[in-house]
């Protein structure tokens, strides 16, 4: 009988000191996707900022740190196309339809250096799965308008790459190897303007996921309150109830 009175008090302070953290890392654990939604919140303000900045020089991609100063900001090219070295990125969607996403190497005027440019969406053939799609791409100088951005957004896919032009991922610095192209590996343009040559060229928004962050705050704090309750519950009022009935 001794021996139960002493181990009741000590069940109920190990209950109660598993309930308090509980409480406590999930509360954390919550606040923790509030400071990131917080962040993405942050990065979506500096992209718009960039977005109405004045267009970049060319010349300046190729400086180091580029890739992340210069991130969705404007810029205008000019240059040559590679197109033998055009790749179809597959599964790729505008619409609710698939297709692909066409990229291909501009040899830039007077700076030695190639960019990898996200020319626009075009839609896929749907009886030879392994047709290519007709683009107009220009043998001579052109000049187009664009958006610095990130490398191609990468898929899931089962195994390696398979070289050749339908694609599911591109990897940049695979690519200048094979290209032997001195092709820029930490960024990409996202060609702008109306679709004259067949391309698409409605690109999505970044996507960075503030949604999510909130709905894991809401799965966290909710699980917080529910250890609390269950707590009180199992703790105060079941056995309240359990004596007034007896």
């Amino acid at each position: 009988m001794d021996a139960l009175n002493v181990q009741a008090p000590r069940r109920r302070w190990v209950v109660a000191l598993a309930a308090l953290a509980g409480v406590l890392i999930t509360l954390a654990l919550g606040f923790w996707q509030l400071g990131r939604a917080h962040q993405k919140l942050a990065l979506q303000a500096a992209i718009e900022q960039r977005r109405g900045l004045p267009p970049v020089a060319a010349a300046e991609l190729g400086r180091p740190g580029a890739a992340e100063a210069l991130r969705w900001r404007s810029v205008t090219l000019r240059g040559r196309w590679d197109a033998s070295h055009t790749v179809y990125l597959d599964n790729r969607q505008f619409e609710g339809r698939p297709g692909f996403y066409v990229v291909t190497p501009l040899l830039l005027e007077g700076s030695g250096i190639a960019v990898a440019v996200q020319r626009g969406w075009v839609p896929r053939n749907f009886l030879d799965r392994r047709a290519l799609p007709q683009v107009a791409t220009p043998a001579g100088p052109v000049e187009l308008a664009g958006r610095i951005a990130p490398p191609p957004a990468r898929l899931y896919q089962l195994g390696g790459e398979v070289p050749g032009p339908i694609r599911q991922n591109l990897d940049l610095a695979a690519w200048r190897a094979e290209t032997g192209q001195p092709l820029l590996t930490d960024l990409s343009v996202q060609q702008e303007g109306p679709p004259g040559d067949g391309l698409a060229r409605d690109w999505p928004a970044p996507a960075l996921g503030v949604e999510r962050h909130y709905g894991y705050l809401a799965q966290w704090w909710a699980l917080s309150a529910l250890i609390a309750f269950l707590y009180v519950w199992f703790q105060f009022i079941a056995p309240r109830r359990r004596n007034r009935r007896a």
